[in-house]
């Protein structure tokens, strides 16, 4: 296992690691100047082997949740390992959060690589990974998702960072968050989506401090998980999906995808056996998620946009998280 660091020319950095092609660290400064780190992570590698909250980590190979853990194809149905009531999350024990991947340096980018065999967690087809990490000057970290598969198959990928701009132990309380989203996946109480998409509603995130919603709905007991239905959705087309601020350090995220939903979650359940990288164990609300995805239990749901990949096609879908000060 190993820890790699890429800095640009601005001395701003990211850390990566080929343990669950992690990302364990993005350095970039305040109004001031200063650095800091403006996620979640652990400054050991027994953090993470720990860490039962994905932090960090890449969620294979179908992020997210998927009813009654299973699902069919072409009239096959697949049984998986139900870790989340009757349902699976992010695929179990067999997810690629705690895979040690190949790597390799490429063009300035590392590249990260799995093979996942066949019926690895339940899925069929042996399926070849790869998430390339790009860390440019204007201190955006890019990352590309490819795959492809010998068997038809389903799958989902996306980053599981806790982005906690203030740099500092703290909740994320008074971070702003806008989500270019007008609608919603419709969900039940174990989060899995009815199969309705609907207006937004109170739901809607138009610079609004998170402390103030979620108050306002009524959520500050387990937070905030919802799947929201990016606006302006074309395959393989990257938008702007969220922005991200936090006045007091004066640091802004912007979230640009090609994927068609992103997962908002306020770390409700957050927690670490082992102290994270200010030095205490983390508890809830101290850093939130903006997870860029296919929608939840879509190999359940034909309406939704396909996660089917089959023999010779080419899984290409990408996040770049860009970092500014205001």
């Amino acid at each position: 296992v190993q820890l790699f660091r890429i800095a640009n020319s601005t001395g701003s950095y990211v850390e990566l690691s080929n343990y669950g092609a992690i990302v364990a660290s993005i350095c970039v400064p305040d109004k001031s100047g200063k650095l800091g780190n403006v996620i979640l992570g652990f400054n050991s590698l027994e953090g993470y082997r720990q860490d039962k909250c994905y932090i960090g980590s890449t969620v294979g190979r179908f992020a997210n949740r998927i009813a009654n853990a299973r699902f069919s194809i072409d009239d096959t149905e697949y049984l998986l390992e139900a870790n989340d009531g009757v349902n699976t999350n992010h695929s179990g024990a067999a997810g690629f959060h705690n895979k040690v991947f190949d790597y390799r340096e490429e063009n300035d980018c590392l590249v990260f690589r799995y093979v996942s065999p066949d019926m690895d967690g339940g899925y069929p087809g042996n399926v070849t990974f790869e998430v390339t990490y790009e860390w440019t000057d204007n201190n955006e970290l890019r990352i590309v998702y490819k795959a492809s598969t010998d068997r038809k198959t389903v799958v989902n990928f996306t980053n599981h960072c806790y982005f906690n701009l203030t740099g500092k132990a703290s909740k994320i309380f008074d971070h702003r968050l806008t989500v270019f989203a007008d609608s919603l996946l419709a969900a039940g109480e174990d989060y899995i989506p009815t199969g309705k998409i609907i207006h937004a509603g109170q739901l809607s995130f138009q610079n609004d401090r998170i402390a103030d919603r979620m108050t306002e709905l009524e959520s500050h007991i387990k937070g905030l998980n919802v799947c929201y239905a990016l606006n302006g959705y074309e395959k393989n087309q990257e938008r702007v999906a969220a922005i991200l601020k936090d006045s007091t350090s004066g640091r802004e995220l912007s979230v640009y995808t090609t994927f068609p939903g992103l997962m908002l979650y306020t770390g409700g359940y957050l927690y670490s056996d082992v102290p994270g990288n200010h030095q205490v164990n983390y508890q809830p609300y101290e850093g939130l998620c903006l997870e860029c995805q296919f929608y939840p239990n879509s190999p359940n749901q034909p309406e939704f946009p396909s996660t089917v990949l089959s023999p010779g096609e080419l899984f290409h879908e990408s996040i770049t998280y860009k970092f500014n000060t205001l």
